[in-house]
């Protein structure tokens, strides 16, 4: 770290690990190790002015540090892009305000979902996880809900009979809602779940943690980033398992109507399933012929 922003890299620290921060440790790693690149190659580069004080010089180093990266350091783009997000964070917490450096295109691909390996070791350690563990993974696997929507589940949004179910599922302003069909995996796992939640303590949430209240959304993404791990999937977040759902119901061909309504999405935003994934990518090229 050059010595003239040592004190800078270390506020921003400060603030970037401050308890109660809304992004994931993972997420707080990968920022400091982007912004400290970022003041190393500031420490050398030919700026006129100052870019933690002046916005013009900051948009003008924002713009030379993404050519650096995409052409000497031959960096991706996306992983470009994810550099601009960290140095944005930085500028806004050192008070300079994020910069106006255009993000370079990304080809447009379906969003990041477990290719089917995955999914079976996902679901392998989901059922070797305790009841209400088991019932919070297969709520996200196989109902699609955000952390949140499943933070926000109370006992009394679960409508299960013999052979049916459905959940309740709240979501965003407005008193939104949707009901999404229980899967029969998820229904015997909710059933175990329930029948061993205590009722006593008068807590309305569906998932409760050890002290018997309502389970927060980083828990949830504690515990799901947890069998991920277990399960030996690299670059984790909880949100692929709904892009997951999505992405199966697109593969067996199921109307992009359906699919946005079992998710909440509008339908401009489900389309992005139609999109074909990096592994239909990969798959296409590989089943060229060859003279072999």
């Amino acid at each position: 770290m050059p010595n003239r922003y040592a004190d800078l890299f270390a506020t921003y620290r400060a603030g970037i690990t401050r308890p109660g921060t809304p992004l994931s440790p993972k997420t707080v790693t990968a920022y400091l190790s982007r912004v400290r690149q970022y003041l190393a190659w500031l420490d050398t580069a030919a700026l006129d002015g100052d870019p933690i004080a002046d916005p013009v010089v900051r948009d003008w180093a924002a713009r030379d540090y993404r050519a650096y990266l995409l052409t000497v350091a031959k960096r991706r783009p996306w992983t470009v892009n994810g550099h601009l997000t960290a140095v944005d964070d930085f500028n806004r917490r050192v008070g300079v305000g994020p910069a106006a450096a255009k993000r370079t295109d990304l080809p447009q691909l379906a969003p990041r979902a477990l290719d089917e390996r995955a999914q079976t070791r996902f679901l392998r350690e989901a059922e070797r996880a305790s009841a209400r563990d088991g019932a919070l993974a297969y709520t996200a696997f196989y109902a699609g809900l955000r952390i949140a929507e499943i933070a926000a589940l109370d006992v009394d949004d679960i409508h299960l009979s013999a052979r049916k179910g459905a959940l309740i599922v709240r979501y965003g302003k407005g008193g939104k809602y949707r009901e999404v069909l229980v899967h029969p995996r998820l229904r015997t796992a909710l059933e175990t779940w329930m029948s061993q939640r205590a009722a006593e303590t008068g807590e309305a949430a569906l998932f409760v943690n050890s002290r018997g209240r309502r389970l927060t959304t980083r828990g949830i993404y504690d515990i799901l980033v947890g069998l991920a791990d277990a399960a030996g999937i690299e670059d984790f977040t909880p949100h692929v398992l709904r892009h997951t759902m999505g992405t199966n119901l697109r593969k067996e061909g199921r109307d992009i109507v359906v699919i946005a309504e079992l998710l909440g999405h509008s339908i401009e935003t489900a389309r992005r399933y139609t999109l074909p994934t990096e592994d239909e990518r990969r798959a296409a090229i590989e089943s060229l012929p060859t003279d072999e």
